[in-house]
């Protein structure tokens, strides 16, 4: 199966960018795998429940980026 890429960096508002690590690889790194892939999941939830009130297609293109995100730690899993 052909891995999916995130189309775009990581959805990285400028108070993130000051940061000595990225946060995601901060979480991927420091909790569990079950626990990243909740992570990964529940941003899902959240920027596509909101999309209609807030942000429209940026909010869709966050949930599109952490869906391929969970996407490739599935495949993953998968392969091991």
């Amino acid at each position: 199966m052909e891995k999916i890429e995130p189309k775009d960096s990581a959805p990285e508002p400028r108070h993130y960018k000051n940061l000595p690590i990225d946060t995601l690889e901060l979480i991927s790194v420091n909790f569990s795998d079950e626990a990243y892939m909740g992570f990964l999941e529940g941003n899902v939830w959240k920027y596509v429940m909101r999309y209609k009130m807030k942000n429209g297609m940026q909010d869709l293109r966050k949930a599109q980026y952490y869906l391929e995100l969970l996407i490739n730690r599935q495949e993953i899993r998968e392969e091991n």
